[in-house]
């Protein structure tokens, strides 16, 4: 299982100026490959790599910057062949193909072993720049960080720039713990207005963060009708932030989770909701909530803690899971009465309507669980 893990550099003047000749050099590839009809990686990196050493490149950057290049085209294209850039002739997608990829003066930048070694035990790093090698650059991280690092670090890692702060992005190769038998599943309904609910008790409501998000909404409006550069300066402050509290938030949710089913001894049931932004279609007023729903960043949350845990994990259709009883399987849409209520017109039982759907997902986990795995029964003599 491929981790990161961020550490921050501590600041160097070489390392700003790194970051933008690579992103110009690399900009100026990208043109080259645009005028061209994006050629292959090999082709392309006849067109450019003697220019790149020739602007002082090393060996290793330059290759570096021309697979960036290349990669960055194959992702646009499977965007467009995927749909995912508007229709054939929509303003968006044609604006997407009409012109050569541009790359940010602070995009990341990848490093292997050749270009950037660690050192562990000073906790510092020997890193190429445009001006020649660095060594002993401080790096900083937490405890548990720097033991992933020393122990499973493996491949590239990405020199990036964020507010003026310069990261090392590392990638880590962390084995997957055995899974066990579960003892029965928890089911996970993911929500809104209640982020989570599982159908052992636990629920995460969701009316902190919809505050909080409200509230930066407003904030953001105001600044967007200033139209300053300090007005745009602290809208990107303010998304950060945003963006990090929603994260902090979902990684407590998924760890209180993943503690709970490797507590019990249980799997963890997940609905599967990808593609649901396509699928549903809302009033105005409600189009904000439903795409500030983190909830694939939850779910990958919830898979990786899982799977370094070795608890179970299985993914369910959510179809219907609201309007089915938990009790006696009766399937009514009127059995949703409102956003928390259940009621089946069948048995009659009274629940928490996210109660009930969280103990669907984990029945239905029970049974794909069932039938994914290997056969016990004694072969035929």
């Amino acid at each position: 299982m491929k981790i990161v893990v961020q550490v921050k550099l501590m600041p160097e003047a070489e390392q700003a100026a790194t970051l933008r000749t690579v992103n110009d050099l690399a900009c100026w590839v990208s043109r080259v490959a645009f005028a061209r009809g994006v050629p292959r990686e090999y082709e392309l990196r006849q067109h450019t790599y003697a220019h790149l050493k020739a602007e002082g490149l090393g060996a290793q950057a330059a290759q570096h910057v021309i697979k960036k290049v290349r990669d960055a085209y194959t992702t646009l294209h499977a965007n467009l062949r995927a749909g995912n850039l508007g229709k054939p002739k929509s303003k968006r997608r044609i604006k997407a193909a009409s012109k050569p990829i541009a790359f940010r003066s602070e995009a990341a930048q990848p490093y292997d072993d050749r270009c950037l070694s660690w050192q562990y035990d000073q906790e510092t790093v020997s890193i190429w720049t445009t001006v020649g090698r660095i060594k002993n650059v401080r790096f900083a991280c937490s405890g548990d960080a720097l033991k992933t690092l020393r122990d499973y670090r493996k491949g590239e890692s990405d020199l990036m720039e964020r507010g003026g702060v310069f990261y090392l992005i590392a990638t880590c190769d962390v084995p997957e713990t055995e899974t066990y038998e579960p003892d029965g599943f928890i089911g996970v309904d993911l929500g809104i207005v209640n982020i989570a609910t599982t159908s052992t008790g636990y629920q995460a409501a969701g009316r902190g963060l919809g505050r909080y998000r409200k509230r930066q909404l407003a904030l953001r409006a105001k600044l967007q009708k200033k139209r300053t550069k300090s007005a745009k300066r602290r809208l990107k402050e303010r998304s950060r932030r945003e963006t990090r509290h929603v994260k902090n938030t979902n990684h407590i949710i998924a760890k209180t989770i993943v503690t709970e089913a490797e507590r019990t001894a249980h799997g963890i049931a997940l609905e599967e909701l990808r593609g649901i932004r396509r699928r549903v279609r809302l009033r105005k007023p409600q189009r904000v909530a439903l795409h500030s729903w983190a909830f694939s960043q939850l779910g990958d949350f919830i898979v990786y803690k899982a799977k370094r845990a070795g608890v179970p994990l299985v993914h369910v259709d959510p179809a219907y899971t609201s309007q089915t009883c938990a009790e006696c399987g009766h399937v009514d849409k009127r059995n949703r009465v409102d956003q928390g209520l259940f009621i089946c017109r069948g048995c009659g039982v009274v629940a928490h309507a996210d109660r009930n759907a969280s103990h669907n997902t984990a029945t239905r986990g029970a049974a794909v669980w069932t039938a994914g795995r290997e056969s016990r029964v004694p072969a035929t003599p």
